[in-house]
């Protein structure tokens, strides 16, 4: 028992440290989210790349994951805590028995010390506010997911821009090929005006198909550029607005774990001040 209440202390500390590191990251990535509203954008591409696209896709994944493990961290330390708790229950605390005890029965054996700390522990853990950081883990989750989609509406804009593009400079060089094997047909006594009503016609038709498809390639480019602005802001304020709530929540949440378990830690060392184990102190 003695070197369970020790080894319990040994991981009350390691677990306040490792709370007191992650709160102070979390507070030194909130700064930094603070300043992204200030962030200048006027040197970063204007456009998504594939490894830009790419990027946002892993981010979206390792947050997923995020999300997954946090929640599994917080259900792992309560299983743990529940089965110690079960284990003293079974082993070190008498069965209650409904039969009357005789008045020679011996007297029943004092709870152990640890068991009030291991209730007070599993308590705590259970009024950890881990739903609001998973909830907001999960909503900058959505707010990248929002942007992936996004950036492939972006992406394929900018292909149907490309293809327009091939289109019109497949066009123009037909079109210069027959309006050059049709200028060397001419005899050199024809005029321009003297040119055959087919000639004219086919003329007129070929430059209008051409003006048509200038306007549409203009019209989808300009219809790219809206896309890629409408990329980039609303990339910035998602990122501006969605992470100093998310980095405050696992600040608040680090914070919460640490005061939890330097109580836990004192109520250990307040139970056994004095244990020793193989000459060491308990901390």
């Amino acid at each position: 028992m003695v070197q369970l209440l020790y080894n319990m202390t040994r991981s009350e500390y390691r677990m306040a440290r490792m709370w007191e590191i992650m709160e102070d990251h979390h507070h030194a990535q909130h700064k930094i989210a603070l300043e992204l509203k200030y962030l200048d954008t006027s040197q970063a591409l204007k456009e998504t790349s594939e490894h830009h696209h790419n990027r946002t896709i892993q981010l979206f994944n390792i947050v997923g994951e995020w999300h997954l493990q946090f929640g599994l961290l917080v259900d792992n330390q309560r299983k743990y805590i529940k089965a110690l708790n079960n284990w003293l229950r079974l082993n070190l605390i008498p069965i209650e028995s409904s039969l009357k005890e005789k008045v020679s029965s011996p007297p029943r054996a004092q709870s152990p010390p640890i068991q009030k700390l291991l209730l007070t522990w599993q308590d705590s853990l259970d009024k950890l506010p881990n739903e609001l950081v998973q909830t907001t883990i999960y909503k900058f989750r959505a707010v990248i997911d929002t942007l992936m989609n996004l950036q492939q509406d972006e992406m394929k804009q900018k292909m149907r821009c490309d293809e327009t593009r091939k289109e019109l400079t497949r066009k123009e060089r037909s079109f210069e090929d027959w309006r050059r094997k049709l200028m060397e047909g001419r005899t050199e006594t024809d005029e321009l005006e003297a040119e055959d009503e087919h000639h004219r016609n086919a003329l007129t038709e070929r430059e209008l198909a051409l003006e048509i498809l200038r306007k549409r390639l203009e019209e989808e480019q300009e219809a790219y550029e809206r896309v890629c602005l409408q990329v980039r802001e609303k990339s910035l304020a998602s990122f501006s607005n969605c992470m100093p709530e998310l980095f405050t929540a696992m600040a608040s949440f680090a914070a919460t774990c640490l005061n939890m378990y330097n109580n836990l830690r004192l109520m250990s060392q307040q139970q056994a001040p004095k244990v020793t184990v193989n000459g060491e102190k308990s901390l």
